[in-house]
């Protein structure tokens, strides 16, 4: 991930060198306050105690103004940092098939583009700010008061030792921890998602006590995760402080011994507690500095999982245009399915025909893979057997926008996304003019409501189109499909939320529109599917029935089932 600091290589040099250069003034502190004991106080020299106190103020304006540099420099580099990780990490997400996308998780992903990355930004933060500079100060302080008096910085040499120690080890205990606090995190996060998109089902149910009961749960989980991997890290400044102040006090007595028989002057001990009071400051950051570097690799070490996983699809670029000879839309040879981790196959052995501008129903009870089957024509997910042509062509062999510009599609859950309907509708045709937003959405029977909303097509639609009603969102995702104008169109369950009325006037017309278009509809309502060219009837991923509606009306049981569930005879 660090080459995503490339574009930021200035900034990324500059910060720990301005931050070192106040380190170095700091370093002269004490030997300044030394000499100002020594030979200001103690000889009665007003005038080297006034020039004395003005170097230290100018050390410390110079320090300052370094300090504010350096932190500029670092803060531009850890935001630039994040937003081209970040914006790499969408990119990536993005070119994922489903595949990979059913397998990490919705919340996970979430997880990773927000909490995730703001962690490693504060890491390269940090970093650039800190990780040179306490090292820099604790190593020159002890290298000072070995100049000092190189007996009493014998106690620096036993000091630092243990405090590394102390340091090293509680961030070796620590960092596994982080990394499940992190998951447990996940598991709050995609609670949290489904209780506020099921929020109406909750209460339809009166499920509220108990959701909460479970929120709670996984909340103490992460709560009690939280306390124990902050007790060991809390366990860090009382170690260090106890360390540092142990040998404040070997360095007191050693340095009033050695004052006492004139060996070193009374300023000489004052720099050295200074240099030990700078080395436990130092060491206090540089274990907290630990701690959130910690944090930030096993954020960054979760990020860069994603972005190895490598796209299962492979797209190629050899076909850029659709073949227009082909008498046939869509063919299934012997297509079989089995999803990522599934145990069984989610189909067997599909096989059909599809002809240009022809409609074709599928109809089949619930999970028997309706909707797998329309899935594979724009390739969201493979075949695993046979192979799925569209206009005598492999689809595997298109490229994807040639392939999916092609086809419109209208999914079982209607999503519509904050913004105009038009900016909306334009999804399918970004070039498409009103008139062709009109025509689309008086075929999708969307015109009606469309004119009666305020703003017409400039109408906002909110996030999700929460201020629509499901039948509304889903006439608009009809309108945005047949916008594209395709040659393939699929309605997957996409008129359940339509009154029958309405649906029939809906295929109707389709009908009329259709021409050239292939249609698939896939519905459990018998009136949706009933008037299509071909019907295929589909069990528990099988394909046990193709033809019309009278033949399979009269041969296939099924069929018959689902017919007579719905139109009892008389």
């Amino acid at each position: 991930m660090l080459s995503y600091l490339k574009d930021y290589k200035k900034e990324a040099i500059l910060a720990p060198l301005f931050k070192m250069l106040e380190a170095s003034f700091e370093l002269f502190v004490p030997l300044v306050v030394a000499d100002l004991i020594d030979v200001g106080i103690g000889n009665g020299n007003h005038s080297y105690v006034i020039r004395m106190g003005l170097l230290l103020i100018l050390l410390g304006i110079v320090g300052l103004v370094s300090a504010i540099t350096a932190q500029y420099f670092s803060a531009k580099a850890a935001v630039g940092f994040a937003t081209k990780l970040r914006h790499a990490l969408f990119s990536h997400i993005q070119s994922l098939s489903y595949t990979e996308l059913d397998t990490i998780g919705t919340n996970t992903l979430i997880t990773r583009m927000t909490s995730d990355i703001n962690q490693v930004q504060n890491g390269v933060n940090l970093t650039l700010r800190l990780l040179l500079r306490s090292p820099f100060i604790v190593f020159g302080a002890m290298i000072m008061a070995f100049t000092v008096d190189a007996k009493a910085a014998l106690v620096f040499v036993v000091a630092i030792p243990l405090l590394a120690i102390v340091v090293f080890g509680i961030m070796l205990i620590s960092m596994p921890l982080y990394k499940k606090v992190q998951a447990a995190l996940d598991k709050i996060l995609g609670r949290t998602r489904e209780n506020l998109s099921g929020v109406r089902v909750i209460r339809a149910f009166c499920q509220e006590d108990k959701e909460i009961v479970s929120f709670t749960e996984e909340n103490n989980t992460l709560s009690d995760l939280q306390v124990f991997v902050g007790k060991i890290s809390a366990l860090m400044n009382p170690l260090t402080y106890i360390i540092v102040n142990g040998a404040l006090i070997v360095l007191l007595y050693i340095g009033a011994i050695r004052v006492d028989t004139a060996i070193i002057t009374q300023g000489a001990v004052v720099a050295l507690v200074n240099y030990m009071s700078q080395i436990l400051t130092e060491l206090v950051k540089l274990a907290n500095l630990i701690i959130q570097l910690t944090k930030a690799v096993a954020c960054g070490k979760r990020v860069s999982a994603v972005m190895a996983i490598e796209n299962s699809q492979q797209w190629e670029e050899t076909v850029k245009e659709l073949e227009t000879d082909s008498k046939n839309a869509v063919v299934f040879d012997h297509v079989s399915l089995t999803y990522a981790g599934a145990g069984e196959e989610s189909l067997t052995d599909i096989d059909f025909v599809a002809p240009k501008g022809t409609t074709v129903g599928i109809i089949g009870g619930t999970g028997s893979g309706k909707s797998s089957v329309v899935n594979l024509i724009p390739r969201f997910y493979d075949a695993t057997k046979g192979t799925v042509s569209l206009f005598g062509k492999d689809v595997t062999t298109y490229d994807k926008e040639t392939l999916r510009n092609q086809i419109g599609i209208v999914p079982q859950k209607a999503v519509l996304f904050a913004g105009t309907i038009r900016e909306n509708l334009c999804w399918g045709n970004e070039n498409a003019t009103d008139e062709d937003l009109w025509k689309a959405l008086e075929t999708a029977q969307a015109l009606d409501f469309v004119k009666e909303k305020r703003g017409q097509l400039d109408f906002e639609v909110t996030q999700g189109g929460k201020n629509l009603s499901g039948g509304q969102r889903q006439r608009l995702t009809i309108a945005r499909a047949l916008v594209r104008n395709p040659r393939v169109l699929i309605l997957d369950d996409s008129a359940s939320a339509l009154d029958y009325a309405t649906d029939a006037k809906l295929r109707m017309a389709i009908r009329n529109l259709q021409k050239n278009m292939t249609v698939f509809i896939v519905s459990q309502r018998a009136a949706s599917i009933m008037h299509a060219d071909q019907i295929l009837v589909l069990d528990d991923g099988n394909m046990v029935g193709k033809g019309t509606h009278e033949e399979l009306l009269q041969t296939n049981e099924v069929y018959q089932e689902i017919y007579y569930s719905q139109f009892p005879k008389a």
